[in-house]
């Protein structure tokens, strides 16, 4: 499997349960979301603009997917928490190997911001992704258990030394049509957003 087929089997609509663990507080928080995943062919709009924003040229892209979240987590106050969001991924891999490369993403999962990361397929035909911001670094792996349920682990190192270590079950609720999302990767930079300390990570995301 690469990475493109990683994503297209990942299209549909999830239910995910999420356990972060705050490090710096030894304490946990749970949480849930509903995720949707659309994929999107080499040639969509969103992907040529995700790639340009990136100064990338869109002939090296082979696709990627669109993503929507809307979820809630424990320690959430009324009125100040929003996990709501959609972002679009483009996966540019290496020249000689399709099993690796990098991933540009309209918004990152530990700085919201636009960021390009890199991934690579392990031999369990886990994606494993790994990205570095300004003020921190995240290591994401996503892998299916089976066709309808897929797993992830997550963990944010800062800089200043506050770290957090996230897995998600996510089960599939029903299969998604492929290349139907409308709208443009500019609407999608003024969505909300989630807070930095609790935001769900957007590969599914």
């Amino acid at each position: 499997m690469d990475a493109i087929e990683f994503f297209r089997q990942s299209a549909g609509r999830w239910k995910s349960n999420r356990t972060t663990h705050h490090l710096a507080f030894k304490r946990s928080e749970v949480g849930e979301s509903e995720i949707l995943v659309e994929s999107l062919e080499a040639d969509h709009p969103d992907i040529i603009a995700l790639c340009q924003m990136h100064d990338i040229d869109p002939s090296l892209a082979v696709g990627g997917s669109h993503v929507r979240w809307d979820g809630t987590m424990a320690w959430d106050r009324e009125g100040e928490e929003n996990h709501q969001g959609k972002t679009v991924f483009a996966i540019v891999p290496d020249a000689d190997n399709p099993r690796q490369g990098r991933l540009l993403r309209e918004r990152g999962y530990a700085e919201i911001v636009p960021v390009v990361g890199r991934f690579h397929m392990d031999e369990e035909d886990g994606l494993v992704l790994t990205t570095d911001y300004e003020t921190m670094s995240s290591i994401e792996r996503f892998w299916f258990a089976s066709p309808s349920m897929r797993l992830r682990t997550s963990t944010v190192k800062r800089f200043g030394g506050f770290s957090t270590a996230s897995f998600c079950a996510e089960s599939r609720v029903e299969a998604s049509t492929q290349g139907s999302t409308q709208g443009s990767t500019q609407e999608m930079a003024s969505s909300s957003v989630a807070s930095q300390a609790k935001a769900y990570s957007v590969l599914g995301w």
